[in-house]
C-alpha cells in the first residue's frame, strides 16, 4: 500500500513535468498534421523528450538512452534525437566526495591521494569525475558515484514497473511495443552502471583484448583505488575525436587516424566479441602519440562467435551480392520462421544491396545498409536482438565520428578486405577443421560419435566451396565398415588430434 502511494505521488509530479514540456501538444499535432509535418514535428518533439527526461531524474535519463538503442520501438527519428541526450547535471558537494571516498576505503582522504582537485571535470547523472595524483606521482581519474543513487534508481524502476503494468491492463495493443523488456533491460543497465567495479573490469578487458595493437590505448586501471561506488584510473591528456581543428593544429593525419577508428571498431566487435558501445566523441580522444584513446567504459557491447559469424556472413553476402547467401543464414540461424519463404526474403535483401553496393564506395555506410535490412527483416517476422541494435547503433556513430574527421574514407571500403580476411579465418576450410578438432576432444567420450561427426564434416568438405572460391571434388561415398573398424579408427583420429593440440 505505501508502495502504491510512493509511486502515485511520484507518477502525479512526472506528469506535471511531462505536461509543461510541450510533449502531449506534439503528439496531439502528429495525430492531426498531415505527413508533410511529422518529421519536423517528431524532432521537435524530441528535444522536448529530451528536456522532459533531464527535469525527471537520473532513472530517466538512462530510460531516454535505453529507448535510443530500440529504433524498432520508437522508430528512428526519436530513437536519434534521444541518442544525442546529453548527460550533464549540476555536480555534488566535495562534503560528499570525501565521505564516499572514505567510507569505501575506511581512511581519510589524505591517506588515499597526494593531491585530489574539490572541482570536478565532468559531471553526469550517475557520477562525476575529479582529477587527483597519488602517491607514486601518477595522474588519475577519479570516478565516484552520486549520493543514494542507487536507492533513487530503484525507487524509479518501480515505478517504472507501476507504469507498464498500468498501460498493459488498461491497453492491452501496446503489449507489441515490449515495455516490459525495455524496463528489464534498464534495470540490468544500471544495476551494472552503479557497481562502478564491473565498468573497471571492462576497461581492463579492452585493455587486454588491445595489448598487441598500437593505434589504440586504453587507460590502466587503478585496482586499489577501486570500489563499487569508485573507480580510479590513468589519467589521459587528449584531444578529443570531435575537435577536427584543435587536431590539424596538434599536427595529426586525421586520415589515419580516421582509418584506425574503423579497424579498432572492427576489432572490437567481430575479433574478440567485446566492443564499447558508447563510442559518442565524449569517449574518443587522441593522445600525443596520435594513438586512439577510449574511456567511460559504463556502456559495453558482447556478440558471441556464432553472432558474429552471422553479422560477417551478412556482410560478406552483401559485398560479393550473393543474397540467397544472406537469406540462408537468417533461417539458419532461427531468426526469420522457417513458415517464411527463403526466395523471397532473398529479393528482399537483393532490394536492400543493390541500391547500396552500386553506389560510389565513399557514399556506402554499413551501419545504414544494417539498418535497412533490420527493418525489412521485420516484415518476415525477424525477432531483432537488441544486441544487433546497439551493434547497428555504434557503428553509425564510428561510421559518422570517421567521416567527420575525413570525408572520403569509407567504413565499406576499409571493411572489405577486413571482412574477407575474417571469413576466410572463421567460415572457411581452416576455421571448420579447427572446430572439428575441438569437437572431437569434446566428443572423446562417445567414439563412435565422434567417428561419425568426423566422417559427415569430410563429406561436407567436398561438397562445399571454400572462401577462396576452390571446390573439391567428389569421391564416392564411403563403404560402411565394421563397427570394430570404426571404432580403431576413432581412437586413432582422436589420438592423433590430441597430439597436434599438443
Amino acid at each position: 500500500m505505501i508502495n502504491f502511494i510512493a509511486n502515485t505521488f511520484r507518477l502525479l509530479k512526472i506528469l506535471l513535468i511531462l505536461l509543461l514540456s510541450g510533449v502531449p501538444y506534439s503528439l496531439l499535432r502528429l495525430v492531426l498534421l498531415n505527413n508533410l509535418s511529422r518529421e519536423r514535428t517528431i524532432r521537435k518533439m524530441g528535444n522536448q523528450i529530451n528536456n522532459f527526461l533531464l527535469r525527471s531524474g537520473p532513472s530517466f535519463v538512462k530510460l531516454g538512452q535505453t529507448l535510443s538503442t530500440r529504433p524498432d520501438i520508437i522508430g528512428e527519428s526519436l530513437s536519434n534525437s534521444l541518442s544525442k541526450l546529453q548527460d550533464k547535471v549540476p555536480p555534488f558537494n566535495f562534503t560528499s566526495v570525501e565521505r564516499t571516498l572514505e567510507k569505501e576505503f575506511k581512511t581519510s582522504l589524505d591517506n588515499l591521494f597526494k593531491e585530489f582537485d574539490k572541482t570536478p571535470v565532468a559531471a553526469a547523472s550517475i557520477a562525476q569525475v575529479h582529477k587527483a595524483v597519488t602517491f607514486d606521482n601518477e595522474p588519475v581519474a577519479v570516478k565516484i558515484l552520486r549520493p543514494n543513487i542507487e536507492k533513487k534508481f530503484n525507487n524509479d524502476l518501480k515505478l517504472f514497473y507501476f507504469i507498464t503494468e498500468f498501460l498493459l491492463f488498461f491497453f492491452p495493443p501496446i503489449k507489441s511495443f515490449k515495455l516490459d523488456q525495455v524496463v528489464k533491460t534498464l534495470e540490468h543497465s544500471v544495476s551494472i552502471e552503479t557497481d562502478l567495479r564491473i565498468e573497471g573490469a571492462a576497461a581492463d578487458q579492452l585493455r587486454e583484448n588491445f595489448a598487441n595493437d598500437d593505434s589504440v590505448y586504453i587507460p590502466q586501471m587503478r585496482w586499489d583505488l577501486t570500489s563499487k561506488r569508485v573507480l580510479t584510473q590513468e589519467w589521459i591528456d587528449g584531444i578529443p575525436i570531435n575537435e577536427r581543428q584543435k587536431l590539424i593544429k596538434a599536427g595529426h593525419n586525421l586520415q589515419q587516424i580516421a582509418k584506425n577508428l574503423a579497424i579498432t571498431f572492427f576489432n572490437q566487435a567481430y575479433r574478440d566479441g567485446f566492443f564499447h558501445a558508447d563510442i559518442h566523441p565524449g569517449n574518443v580522444m587522441i593522445n600525443n602519440a596520435g594513438k586512439i584513446v577510449l574511456i567511460d567504459f559504463g556502456i559495453m557491447g558482447s556478440l558471441e562467435k556464432e553472432d558474429r559469424v552471422f553479422v560477417a556472413k551478412i556482410l560478406y553476402g552483401f559485398i560479393t551480392r550473393d543474397y540467397k547467401a544472406v537469406s540462408d543464414i537468417h533461417f539458419e540461424m532461427g531468426y526469420v520462421p522457417h513458415t517464411q519463404s527463403r526466395e523471397i526474403f532473398a529479393l528482399a535483401c537483393r532490394s536492400v544491396g543493390e541500391p547500396i553496393v552500386g553506389m560510389p564506395v565513399n557514399k556506402i555506410s554499413i551501419g545504414k545498409l544494417l539498418k535497412q535490412l533490420f527493418e525489412i527483416s521485420k516484415k518476415f517476422d525477424m525477432n531483432i536482438q537488441p544486441k544487433f541494435l546497439l551493434l547497428q547503433k555504434t557503428l553509425v556513430t564510428v561510421e559518422g565520428t570517421g567521416q567527420s574527421l575525413y570525408p572520403e574514407v569509407n567504413m565499406w571500403q576499409l571493411a572489405e578486405p577486413w571482412i574477407k580476411d575474417w571469413a576466410r579465418q572463421n567460415f572457411g576450410i581452416k576455421a571448420r577443421i579447427k572446430d572439428t578438432k575441438a569437437n572431437i576432444i569434446k566428443l572423446s567420450h562417445d567414439l563412435p560419435k565422434a567417428v561419425d561427426k568426423m566422417l559427415s564434416f569430410f563429406d561436407k568438405m567436398e561438397k562445399n566451396v571454400d572462401t577462396q572460391g576452390f571446390k573439391i571434388n567428389n569421391r564416392p561415398e564411403p563403404k560402411a565398415m565394421p563397427f570394430s573398424s570404426l571404432k580403431i579408427i576413432a581412437i586413432f583420429i582422436v589420438g592423433m588430434s590430441i597430439g597436434l593440440m599438443f
